[in-house]
């Protein structure tokens, strides 16, 4: 399992996002801020979603067992998904609360000096983790755009980081203006709109996330080129006649089953096609580590083809 990447962008973000939430609750409790306050609980929530994306790492590591025989490697897309529920409920849901609070009985921030210094120390602390997040990603992401390297990405874990602490960055901004401009007008409901836009950002990011997080939980298939090396592995059998297609589902970011329906030769025996699927299996763990399961399902193109028909009927209606 090669979480190392993500687990180095969690630890980094909790951190982080500990240190920040404490700084952000003292200057709410001293000036009666309300971006502040919002801000404070979106530092805290983050805090608790690297601790759940950890968690879910240690879970998604566990070996197959009688109860789960292909392991444990959803697990991680499972808090993932509550991650994002996380971040919609308590984050969003409180800035929101605070903004509305806030705009019906406005009230003065007693001292903005100690509300700049802090949103100064938290773009500090949320530059350095967004930037290791970033780095990591980029990584991970090879020549895909930004947006292709989401939709595609199999582990949820560095891109969640990534987004939290982007929606954190462009909180701050808001939390500043909003702050600068209640003092500047005299009008104190100006720091309630930017709880109010805080929790917005909050809530969108939430939408994304747990899309992502939705459709890794229900099981995408493998990335296009790692089809075609599976593919490329049955061909190169000679007992093979024809590889028909395959079927592949991520269990975690580092677990693939394969499916293949093959054709064999006509003329070849039962313990052929036996040391021939034995021999497919064992090139497909060698070539790639996260291969964790092979079922080889000997077909004729006609059978393929009608059940290939039937699903995309399914699909269709």
């Amino acid at each position: 399992m090669a979480h190392s990447g993500s687990r180095k962008v969690i630890y980094a973000a909790i951190a982080g996002n500990l240190l920040i939430a404490a700084s952000k609750f003292a200057a709410a409790a001293w000036t009666g801020s309300s971006a502040m306050l919002s801000e404070g609980v979106h530092s805290l929530v983050d805090t608790g979603n690297g601790l759940l994306l950890l968690h879910g790492l240690r879970r998604a590591a566990r070996p197959p067992d009688l109860a789960h025989p292909f392991g444990y490697g959803r697990e991680l897309y499972f808090w993932s998904f509550v991650v994002a529920l996380l971040v919609f409920a308590v984050g969003a849901g409180v800035s929101f609360y605070e903004g509305v609070s806030h705009i019906l009985a406005p009230r003065h921030a007693s001292d903005l000096t100690a509300n700049y210094v802090v949103l100064g120390v938290s773009l500090l602390f949320e530059g350095y983790t967004w930037r290791i997040a970033l780095k990591e990603f980029r990584a991970a992401k090879g020549s895909l755009g930004y947006y292709a390297a989401v939709r595609q990405s199999k582990d949820p874990s560095v891109f969640t980081v990534l987004f939290e602490d982007t929606a954190a960055l462009l909180g701050l901004l808001i939390a500043f203006v909003g702050i600068t401009a209640a003092a500047y007008f005299g009008r104190p409901e100006l720091d309630g709109v930017a709880s109010l836009l805080i929790g917005t950002i909050l809530a969108l990011t939430a939408i994304v996330l747990a899309r992502e997080s939705k459709a890794l939980l229900m099981g995408e298939a493998a990335l296009p080129h790692v089809q075609a090396e599976i593919l490329a592995a049955a061909r190169g059998e000679p007992d093979v006649e024809r590889v028909n297609g395959l079927t592949t589902v991520h269990l975690g970011p580092d677990q693939i089953v394969v499916a293949l329906s093959l054709e064999f030769r006509d003329d070849r025996s039962t313990a052929d096609i036996e040391a021939c699927v034995e021999r497919i299996e064992r090139t497909l763990r060698q070539g790639r580590s996260d291969i964790a399961s092979v079922f080889v399902k000997p077909q004729t193109s006609a059978s393929w083809r009608a059940r290939r028909a039937s699903a995309a009927v399914q699909t269709a209606t």
